[in-house]
């Protein structure tokens, strides 16, 4: 048996902004959706504050990938390290390391490292993995550095809600509605189109045409991922909007005694530089922070009366 290769591969960046911001957004994975290009979801399973264990799933070149993952984090040196338990073949392991080195009070850099094998050395398949790490890579290391240097207005940036509605029907129906998205169409009337792609149970890749308060049609595309057993569906949206460098959400269907609550949340990492392209001359930060949190909440309230009269209705027929 041939002895598997190891390959690395190595990353930085200079930021300016203080060593303990940049050190913060790597630290906190559950944030990873906003702040990394290429991550979906982070389920993290285990935290105790230097030791950290999550499931995550990520675009790799244009696929949909999963592995469990296992970081060791030193706070005092800025350093964290990780290890991937179940890497996504053709991987067969995967490693490396982020460090922040300061390079003065608001300036650092930000380094990334990393250490590969694959199974069975295939030149086609370290081929795919290098350029997954690397495109992947970048765009983090990017999307990093523009982020932390906006440090002190992040709060603004950053918008978190929820919308929740009471039903009266199963959780399962409930559930079925929202999983079932290649449907909506013919349930919705503000639905034009699905486009829909499951490459594995749970994992969908969707496009839904959208028809806004003006007539206009508008796509979003998304990634989700399906966890029926517990009644949640985790997405992000994978194409840009001018409003937003990132918008994440989550369905959680919640079943107790009087019925169902079910829950629409989103986070977004709003985009300044679009707010006066799409919202016109003289738009501020505020309006688009309304704009965005009334437009998301319209379609999510809209989805959930549907999935309400959907569950309704198939309990009467049965």
């Amino acid at each position: 048996m041939a002895v598997e290769r190891v390959h690395r591969t190595q990353y930085a960046v200079d930021v300016a902004a203080p060593a303990g911001v940049v050190y913060g957004l790597i630290a906190d994975t559950t944030q990873w959706p906003l702040f990394v290009p290429a991550s979906i979801h982070v389920e993290r399973l285990d935290f105790d504050g230097s030791q950290d264990r999550f499931h995550m799933w990520v675009l790799a070149n244009g696929q949909v990938r999963s592995w469990l993952s296992h970081r060791t984090l030193d706070a005092a040196r800025r350093r964290i390290e990780f290890r991937q338990e179940t890497p996504a073949e053709p991987v067969s392991s995967m490693g490396g390391g982020w460090a922040v080195e300061p390079l003065g009070p608001d300036r650092c850099r930000l380094n990334l490292e990393h250490d590969f094998t694959v199974a069975g050395n295939s030149p086609a398949d370290v081929a795919w993995v290098r350029r997954a790490t690397d495109t992947n890579s970048r765009a983090e290391l990017e999307r990093l550095r523009e982020t932390a240097e906006r440090w002190n207005r992040l709060d603004d940036l950053l918008l978190t809600f929820e919308d929740s509605v009471r039903i009266n029907g199963p959780a399962e129906l409930v559930y079925d509605f929202l999983y079932r998205i290649a449907d909506w169409p013919d349930l919705m009337p503000h639905v034009a189109r699905t486009d829909v792609a499951e490459p594995r149970p749970g994992v969908q890749l969707t496009g839904v045409g959208i028809i806004s308060a003006d007539g206009a049609t508008h796509t979003m595309e998304a990634v989700r991922v399906c966890f029926p057993h517990s009644g949640r569906i985790l997405w992000k949206h994978t194409r840009s909007s001018p409003l937003a460098d990132a918008h994440t959400g989550e369905w959680s269907v919640i079943p107790d005694e009087r019925g169902v609550q079910v829950i629409a949340r989103h986070s977004v990492l709003l985009r300044e530089e679009g707010i006066e392209e799409v919202l016109g001359a003289g738009a501020d930060l505020a309006r688009a922070r309304a704009h965005v949190r009334e437009t998301a909440s319209r379609f999510s309230l809209a989805t959930l009366e549907f999935a309400g009269q959907h569950a309704g209705t198939a309990v009467r027929t049965l």
